[in-house]
C-alpha cells in the first residue's frame, strides 16, 4: 500500500491522490490493465497482503463454481484508484485489509454499497525470545508505555512498515499514539499533539523502515541485530523466533471487509454475497485460520493453535481528516529518523535517446515535492565515471533552499560517455560512510549495462571489504530503458536492496515506490 505526504496538500489528501506505481512483486498487477470480465468469475481489487490467500480461493471455487481473480495492489493505492472512478466497469468488488480510509474519503466512499468483514488481525509487536528474556516481560502483561521505555533505556529497537505508505505501518502509528496519549476514545488533534514528545522517544527505537512486509522481514533477518517487528499478528506468528505481543492499553485491527461496488449490477453484488457467505463459512473460516494466521470472524470458529485468545482493547481509527494528517505530518517531519540518500543516476550517452533524460529529469522534479524535513539527498550522475556530487539538506526552517537546489541540479543534467554502475557505486558508499542516526539508502538507476570502470566481481570485492555498517546500506536499481534485469537483480540481492521495475511501469513511479523504504 502506498500513501504519500506531499509537500503543500494535507497529508491524507496526498493520500488519495497518489498514483498507483509499479514495482517487481509478482503479487501487484498494473492497475492500467485489469482483467476481463468473464462469465463465472469475480474481478475484485485486493490489498496486496491477500495475495496468501490463493488456496482459500481454490477452495471456494471447488465448492461454490465462483472463480476469483485478484488484482493486488496497495490499501490505500486502492482507495485512490476508487476515488478516481477507475474501478467503475474494472472491478467487481474490493477487499481491502480495512474500509476506514473509504470512510474520511467520500469520493471513495460512494463507490461501496456493502461491506462484510471477513477475517480480522490486530497491530502486535514480536520481539526476540531472548530480548524479552533480557527485559523481564510477561506478554500479556506488555503496554505501549513499557515498549517506549525500554526504547528509552536503549534495550529495544525495531523494525515496521512505513504508515505514509503502509497500511500496518499507519494502524501501528495510531496504536502507538493512542496508547501513548491515554486518549479515551478516537484520537484527536490534542491527543496528537499531547503525545509527540512520547512518540519522538518511542521512533528512536526504529531501525528499519520499509514500503511492504515481505521486505522488512528479509532485512530484519539480514541484519540480525534488530530486537523486534511491529506489524499484523497474523505476519508475526509465523516466525518462531518471536514473542508475539498485543499490547494491553489497546491496538487497531485490521477486518478485511469483502465489498461490493456501485457501479455492478444486481446478478454481480449477489455473486459477491455468495462468495462472502462461503468464505464465512465454518470450514473455510477453519482454512483461512489455518493457512494466513488471521482470526475468524464467525465465534463457532476457534483461532488458529498459538494466537491468542485473551480480550484486548479495540482502537478506534481517527475519526477525522485532520486528525490523519496531522499524525502522518508529525512521523513524516518530526518523529521517525531522517533519511539520506544518494540518487546514482545514468546519465550515458543513451540517455540522449527516445527522451530518456527528459522522462529522468521529469521524475526526480516531481519527487521534489515528496522529500521530507531534515532530508538529505545527494545527486552523483555519472557517465564513464561519476560527473559531480551535490548534497542538499531539506531544511524544516528553510525547505524551499534545499528543494531548489535539487530541482537546479536536476535541470542541468546532461547525456554523455558510457555506463560506468560498479564505479558510481563504489563512490556513493564512500560518500555515505556510517551513519547510525538516519535511514541510509542508494538508489541506482540506470538505461543499460555497465560499460566502462570496475566490474561485477570487483564490486563484490569492494563490498565484502566494507565494515558492517556501510554494507546495512542497500541500493534499490530501477530497471530502465535497456538495463540487464539480472545485473540490477545482483546488486539489489548483494545489498539487501530490491528491484523496480520502470520498463514496465514509469519511472516516475518507481522512485514514488522506493520511498517507502528510504
Amino acid at each position: 500500500m502506498s500513501v504519500r505526504v506531499r509537500r503543500g496538500r494535507t497529508a491524507l489528501g496526498a493520500v488519495l491522490l497518489l498514483a498507483v506505481t509499479a514495482c517487481t512483486t509478482t503479487a501487484e498487477k498494473d492497475p492500467a490493465e485489469p482483467p476481463k470480465a468473464e462469465p463465472g468469475t469475480l474481478r475484485i481489487l485486493a490489498s496486496s497482503e491477500l495475495s496468501d490467500m490463493a488456496p482459500v480461493f481454490e477452495q471456494v471455487e471447488r465448492n461454490t463454481g465462483i472463480k476469483v481473480r485478484p488484482t493486488y495492489m496497495g490499501t490505500l493505492d486502492a482507495v485512490d484508484l476508487l476515488g478516481k472512478g477507475r474501478a467503475k466497469g474494472a472491478y467487481d468488488a474490493v477487499w481491502l485489509s480495512s474500509n476506514d480510509y473509504l470512510r474520511l474519503n467520500p469520493a471513495a466512499a460512494k463507490h461501496i454499497v456493502s461491506q462484510t468483514s471477513v477475517m480480522s488481525s490486530p497491530v502486535a509487536i514480536g520481539v526476540k525470545n531472548a530480548t524479552v528474556r533480557k527485559l523481564g516481560w510477561k506478554p500479556e502483561s506488555v503496554t505501549w508505555a513499557d515498549i517506549e521505555g525500554a526504547v528509552a533505556d536503549g534495550n529495544l529497537t525495531y523494525g515496521m512498515t512505513d504508515p505514509s505508505r503502509s497500511n500496518s505501518g499507519f494502524s501501528t502509528l495510531v496504536s502507538v499514539a493512542s496508547g501513548l496519549s491515554d486518549a479515551q476514545s478516537a484520537l484527536t488533534d490534542r491527543d496528537v499533539q499531547q503525545a509527540t514528545p512520547r512518540l519522538k522517544e518511542f521512533f528512536k527505537g526504529q531501525q528499519l523502515t520499509s514500503g511492504s512486509s515481505g521486505w522488512l522481514a528479509e532485512a530484519y533477518d539480514r541484519r540480525g541485530n534488530v530486537d523486534a517487528l511491529l506489524n499484523y499478528e497474523s505476519v508475526l506468528k509465523s516466525r518462531k523466533d518471536l514473542t508475539v505481543i498485543r499490547p494491553r492499553d489497546g491496538v487497531v485491527t485490521a477486518d478485511y471487509p469483502l465489498s461490493s461496488l456501485a457501479s455492478t449490477d444486481q446478478s454481480t453484488r449477489e455473486t459477491v454475497r455468495r462468495l462472502t457467505d462461503a468464505l464465512r463459512s465454518p470450514a473455510t473460516q477453519r482454512l483461512i485460520t489455518d493457512r494466513t494466521l488471521r482470526r475468524p470472524v464467525v465465534a463457532s470458529v476457534a483461532p488458529a493453535t498459538g494466537l491468542d485468545t485473551t480480550r484486548r482493547r479495540e482502537l478506534p481509527f481517527p475519526g477525522s481528516r485532520s486528525v490523519a494528517d496531522g499524525l502522518l505530518d508529525a512521523y513524516e517531519n518530526k518523529l521517525r529518523r531522517p533519511s539520506r540518500t544518494v540518487y546514482v543516476l545514468d546519465t550515458s550517452g543513451s540517455m540522449s535517446e527516445d527522451g530518456r533524460l527528459d522522462r529522468l529529469k521529469k521524475a526526480l522534479t516531481d519527487l521534489t515535492g515528496d522529500f521530507r524535513d531534515r532530508e538529505e539527498v545527494t545527486l552523483m550522475p555519472f557517465g564513464s565515471a561519476v560527473k559531480s556530487v551535490r548534497t542538499h539538506v531539506v531544511r524544516p526552517e528553510n525547505p524551499r533552499s534545499g528543494l531548489d537546489g535539487i530541482r537546479k541540479d536536476t535541470r542541468e543534467l546532461s547525456a554523455d560517455g558510457d555506463t560506468a554502475i560498479y564505479t558510481s557505486l563504489e563512490k556513493a558508499y564512500e560518500h555515505l560512510g556510517a551513519d547510525d542516526d538516519t535511514f541510509t539508502s542508494i538508489v541506482l538507476m540506470t538505461d543499460g549495462e555497465n560499460t566502462a570502470g570496475a566490474g561485477p566481481k570487483e564490486f563484490d570485492g569492494f563490498y565484502a571489504g566494507l565494515p558492517r555498517k556501510q554494507q546495512e546500506i542497500p541500493v534499490f536499481p530501477i530497471l530502465f530503458g535497456d538495463s540487464d534485469r539480472g545485473e540490477l537483480e545482483h546488486i539489489a540481492d548483494l545489498t539487501g536492496g530490491r528491484l523496480f521495475d520502470a520498463q514496465k511501469g514509469s519511472l516516475d513511479g518507481a522512485f514514488e515506490e522506493i520511498r517507502g523504504y528510504q
